[in-house]
């Protein structure tokens, strides 16, 4: 087991490497200059340099002015002393600005992955076990539901009947106006409370998909010889489902949930958006549209290192679930 982690740190490692640099590259590659930019804004201000000379100085800072392998070197360098740069579009480094929002990302991801699996496994198994019925055809309705809607319609859908409408939550944001006046048990609440409608949005858009495939799976577990053979010899179905089948599901799940959490981070950009929730979806997206190139390295980066660990746990959960598998 301690080779097989080292080797797919290892490779891991190559992945993100070659994954960043895919990513530097077509930033690099692409046909407007946002330096030029920065470089035209801050020329026009009082007393300062020129136009010629504040882009020579952006150029050197950004290593604009080498090719794209010894600048994305220098910037591999920086990046592992912990150096991102300055973002653009907030005036503050890249990594402060992360801190500071990533936990609100973190708050809505974790509760809505919890609760999409606490509903959409134990749907999609009840869908299997009652195939083709009315209950079958219902789930299935749900999860088609959830797997077509667009989340900027659902969201807004959401918007419209519990806010508008009902006035139960606000529109917007992650605290009420008197959330510095709130005891920190309140402001925890407060915020909880604005979290509500992103969660219910991500939490219908995601349980589709891991309902499909747990009855898919589940079904084709259900039709095997040793399942029938467990119940000829007396087995109750509660057993039969929970000790024998669902196990043996347990390996295609962890393939598909490995993938959940690193996409929602990426997809509830759109939500972030939506809700004007201040997590690293919403700010990625205004550090996009501004132009920010430091932070868009970083936010993709982040990406591909959560990407990469979620597959990396998932590779070692197998060995846990199934002890069939040996990794050589």
């Amino acid at each position: 087991m301690g080779k097989f982690i080292v080797r797919r740190v290892f490779l891991a490692i190559i992945i993100i490497i070659l994954g960043a640099f895919s990513v530097y590259a077509v930033i690099r590659l692409l046909p407007t200059s946002f330096i030029e930019k920065i470089a035209r804004e801050r020329a026009t201000l009082p007393g300062g340099k020129s136009y010629a000379e504040w882009l020579k100085q952006l150029n050197a800072i950004y290593r604009m002015d080498s090719n794209v392998f010894a600048g994305y070197a220098g910037w591999v360098t920086d990046a592992i002393r912990g150096n991102f740069g300055d973002s653009w579009v907030y005036n503050i480094p890249v990594t402060q600005k992360f801190k500071d929002v990533i936990w609100y990302s973190v708050a809505l991801n974790i509760v809505t992955f919890f609760l999409q699996t606490a509903i959409a496994i134990p749907l999609g198994i009840t869908a299997a076990r009652k195939q083709y019925s009315k209950t079958d055809y219902s789930i299935t309705v749900i999860a088609l539901a959830g797997i077509s809607l667009p989340s900027f319609f659902l969201a807004t859908i959401l918007k419209f009947a519990f806010s508008l409408k009902l006035g139960w939550f606000d529109l917007y944001g992650i605290v009420g106006r008197n959330h510095e006046f709130m005891s920190s048990f309140g402001k925890i609440l407060d915020m909880s409370y604005h979290l509500v409608l992103p969660v219910i949005t991500l939490t219908m858009l995601n349980i589709g998909g891991l309902m499909r495939f747990t009855r898919t799976n589940m079904l084709e577990v259900l039709n095997t010889d040793y399942i029938r053979t467990a119940r000829a010899k007396g087995l109750s179905e509660r057993v039969v489902i929970n000790r024998h089948a669902f196990r043996n599901t347990m390996i295609p799940l962890i393939s598909y949930m490995s993938y959940l959490l690193p996409g929602m981070f990426a997809g509830s950009l759109i939500t972030e958006t939506l809700f004007r929730i201040p997590g690293i979806g919403y700010i990625a997206y205004g550090a996009m549209i501004g132009g920010d190139i430091p932070f868009t390295m970083f936010y993709s980066v982040f990406l591909i290192i959560l990407t990469q660990l979620s597959l990396m746990i998932a590779d070692i959960m197998y060995a846990v679930v199934d002890p069939r598998v040996r990794i050589n």
